[in-house]
């Protein structure tokens, strides 16, 4: 199943730019060790935001759920980001089911 993640990430006024950025170090290993897995299909930085958008394909909402509950940021600054969580189909599959339904 394909899920589009949108991260935000807060930046509490007690917290130094240093420590945010060790937390998003981890963070960003890893991300791009799940992209080499596949489990991540790609992601991106927002510029000029503390924003991460990730496309991700994971057998079910459960095994997301576990995952984003993992995540070195979750663990670490979680009171502090927000994720917001949409599944996605295919485009092709959607395309092919609106042709068979003219067909009908």
């Amino acid at each position: 199943m394909l899920y589009h993640l949108n991260f935000h990430i807060e930046y509490p006024a007690d917290m130094s730019q240093q420590d945010l950025f060790t937390i998003w170090a981890e963070e960003a290993d890893a991300a791009l060790g799940a992209k080499k897995k596949g489990i991540v299909v790609d992601l991106w930085k927002c510029v000029g935001m503390r924003r991460v958008i990730a496309i991700v394909d994971v057998p079910s909402p459960d095994t997301l759920d576990q995952i984003l509950l993992d995540l070195p940021i979750m663990k670490k600054h979680g009171q502090h980001v927000q994720v917001q969580v949409t599944g996605l189909r295919r485009y092709e599959d959607f395309a092919a089911d609106v042709k068979a339904r003219l067909d009908s």
